[in-house]
């Protein structure tokens, strides 16, 4: 379907070349009352959706103090100022989701190796001997 006027008129000619498995950095502005400040997110791109048009989107991952974070941005959108190809991939998928599940079995084995190192607690002492302590 080819593009109308208007949504020629608003697709962004400075768009970078990034696939599914980029690292990506995108800078956005952010409207807080009158104040605009710019802040960035960095990631992997897990999809790419909606081809190349007006409503293309892509969504990218990261992790947050062991929390994966998705952000859904727009791929044309006026908001999104800049968005940097810091690392690229050779990745045989075109939707990476199966990440989520992999993240999530990485931290749930770190959190095993954490309790495995912790010494073990001293047995507490009988109640009679808390009993006299008092």
């Amino acid at each position: 379907m080819p593009a109308t006027s208007i949504e020629q008129a608003n697709m962004r000619a400075n768009m970078p070349e990034f696939r599914t498995g980029d690292t990506v950095k995108v800078t956005q502005k952010i409207k807080e009352g009158e104040k605009e400040r710019s802040t960035s997110f960095e990631g992997i791109v897990i999809a790419r959706k909606h081809g190349t048009g007006i409503s293309a989107t892509f969504t990218v991952r990261r992790v947050v103090d062991g929390i994966g974070v998705e952000r859904i941005f727009p791929l044309h959108s006026p908001l999104t100022t800049k968005i940097e190809v810091l690392r690229r991939a050779n990745v045989r998928r075109a939707k990476l989701y199966y990440i989520r599940d992999k993240a999530a079995r990485e931290v749930r084995r770190k959190m095993k190796a954490i309790i495995n190192e912790r010494p073990p607690k001293e047995k507490e002492a009988p109640a009679e001997e808390k009993a006299e302590e008092k």
